[in-house]
């Protein structure tokens, strides 16, 4: 784990940006939310379309309940992304907004620790650096991002690992691919239907 500040409370962390709008992916995809986006990464996947966040050093070091102020208070959803937000302790962060009655939900690879209180897990494994084992107990959702055909076999792989009963899993075109996977994961979804397709719709509607 990043030791995001001295005592490594997780008051402060290394904020990249934080904004509102609308989910765009996965399970939650239209809600408004609250992104929280902490800098520091560990896994570099070469098509990564936030590849500003991956050094820490770059984001300041920001005082947590700053942030929080400015947060809407008619918001219920934050989201909490990177970057790789499990390398940090984010009980602080959680619990601080678990007071002002969020509902709160993490983007993750898993290479880190599993910390705060969370009420939504999306797991979104990468293969150079697979998640740690708490994540495949813990995670509501798993979202697989689609670069090319052996992704489907991965996809396989990591949902067999899930532990969570109810998870729903979702097959997501890799954006500067998506005319090429999409059709094929359309085909796939059509003759697996345990898999669900997810888009980022708000690339498509040209918001955050």
């Amino acid at each position: 784990m990043i030791e995001n500040n001295l005592d490594n409370t997780g008051k402060q962390l290394p904020i990249m940006e934080h904004f509102l709008s609308i989910q765009g992916e996965g399970f939650h995809t239209g809600l408004a939310s609250y992104f929280i986006r902490i800098g520091g990464c560990d896994v570099g996947c070469h098509w990564c379309d936030v590849k500003e966040s991956w050094n820490p050093d770059l984001h300041p070091l920001t005082e947590v309940d700053q942030l929080i102020k400015h947060i809407p208070n008619h918001i219920k959803t934050i989201v909490i992304t990177g970057g790789e937000p499990s390398l940090y302790n984010l009980d602080y962060l959680t619990g601080q907004l678990k007071k002002l009655g969020k509902n709160i939900h993490i983007e993750t690879s898993g290479t880190g620790h599993l910390t705060g209180h969370l009420d939504w897990i999306c797991l979104s494994p990468k293969k150079n650096d697979p998640p740690k084992n708490t994540f495949y107990q813990s995670a509501n959702e798993l979202k697989i991002i689609v670069f090319n055909q052996t992704d489907f076999k991965f996809a396989e792989q990591q949902a067999s690992l899930i532990e969570h009963q109810n998870c729903k899993l979702f097959l997501q075109p890799e954006w500067s691919q998506r005319d090429k996977m999409t059709p094929l994961i359309i085909t796939y979804v059509e003759n697996n239907p345990k898999w669900k397709i997810s888009l980022q719709t708000h690339k498509y509607l040209n918001i955050p």
